[in-house]
């Protein structure tokens, strides 16, 4: 749950991220779209299998760990200018959901976040914990009852059709996306799914981590299916889901917004909690007052529009989460090599001594 709900948030729920990284590319997104799924599934067994091989409570003490004393700071450091710009992004989200669907001013939206995130997040990693635990299983309900009844009901266009009206040029980046995609959005994950080490057993947290995976890769095709019938139409709007549950009727769109809004509220929890964390032992001031002076200073930011961050922060950082993805794999095959070389040595000295 703590992977799904660090991964899906505005940006996928809204169908933005969606529609960019893999609805825009017609029939080739679907490969996109099993790539990614496989990386998510593969990732988080192996990140929970290095977070109790290596004892690791934090994604710092992670970053120490695979990138060792000299290069994890600046990775830390990238990420935490990661961390902020996506509370600013959260908080835009927020606004466009309350400037395009309530047709109210987009400043209204944004201060909404702004309190519920300072409120949830006053007690700290317990609350982020409790707010996973309650919110997205409802969001995963939710989600998924929506888009698979688009996918598999509604009609709409051919993302054949669609795909042939894109040039070969642009077609061919779609592998490249699609792990720009699972890389910014894993580097997120890790800040959750770290703090999750002392919470879970080694095997129970590789287990959770693959299967948040496959219901992650679930969520993306279902999700991906349903935009896709609403070709070229999802790619004028802020939140194109919310266009498509429209399509359902009414009430299917209010009950979308819930989890749209959910969705906002878990990601910037994620993002303002990793965040606040590097922030207050860099200004050496108390987890609280450090905790508003950055949503404070995300403030200015989430003016622009949501697709515009979108658009241009989240592949800039999918380039630092593909790093991370390497040198987290290499730790992985190197850890797992030298316990199976350790195992093997020791059935043979048992077998020496028979």
């Amino acid at each position: 749950m703590a992977y799904v709900g660090a991964v899906v948030g505005a940006g996928f729920a809204s169908g933005q991220e969606v529609v960019q990284f893999f609805v825009r590319y017609g029939i080739y997104g679907l490969k996109g779209v099993v790539l990614a799924a496989i990386l998510f599934s593969l990732l988080g067994g192996i990140l929970l299998y290095l977070a109790h091989q290596e004892k690791i409570s934090t994604y710092q003490d992670l970053f120490e760990s695979i990138f060792g004393h000299r290069l994890a700071p600046i990775i830390d450091l990238s990420l935490a200018i990661f961390l902020f710009l996506g509370i600013s992004t959260m908080l835009s989200a927020s606004g466009a959901i309350f400037q395009e669907h309530l047709y109210l001013p987009k400043s209204w939206g944004v201060w909404a976040a702004f309190l519920l995130v300072g409120i949830f997040l006053v007690t700290g990693k317990k609350g982020l914990v409790l707010s996973y635990n309650i919110l997205v299983p409802i969001k995963l309900v939710l989600l998924l009852s929506i888009t698979l009844y688009v996918a598999i009901f509604m009609k709409g266009n051919s993302l054949v059709e669609y795909t042939g009206l894109i040039s070969t040029n642009e077609l061919n980046f779609w592998p490249i996306s699609s792990l720009l995609y699972v890389g910014y959005n894993f580097a997120l994950a890790i800040v959750i799914l770290t703090e999750y080490q002392s919470l879970t057993s080694k095997k129970g947290g590789i287990v959770g981590g693959v299967w948040g995976g496959f219901f992650l890769g679930l969520l993306l095709l279902s999700t991906y299916l349903a935009l896709g019938k609403y070709l070229p139409a999802v790619l004028a709007y802020e939140v194109p889901m919310l266009f498509i549950a429209g399509n359902i009727s009414l009430s299917a769109k209010q009950l979308y917004t819930i989890v749209l809004w959910v969705g906002i509220l878990t990601t910037a929890l994620a993002n303002t909690y990793g965040f606040t964390q590097r922030f207050s032992h860099l200004i050496r001031l108390n987890y609280k007052v450090s905790l508003f002076l950055s949503l404070i200073l995300a403030l200015p930011l989430s003016g622009f529009d949501f697709s515009v961050l979108v658009g241009h922060v989240y592949p800039v950082f999918g380039a630092l989460g593909l790093v991370i993805i390497t040198f987290l794999s290499s730790k992985a095959i190197k850890d797992i090599a030298s316990e199976l070389y350790y195992n093997i040595m020791q059935y043979k000295s048992v077998i020496r001594r028979k």
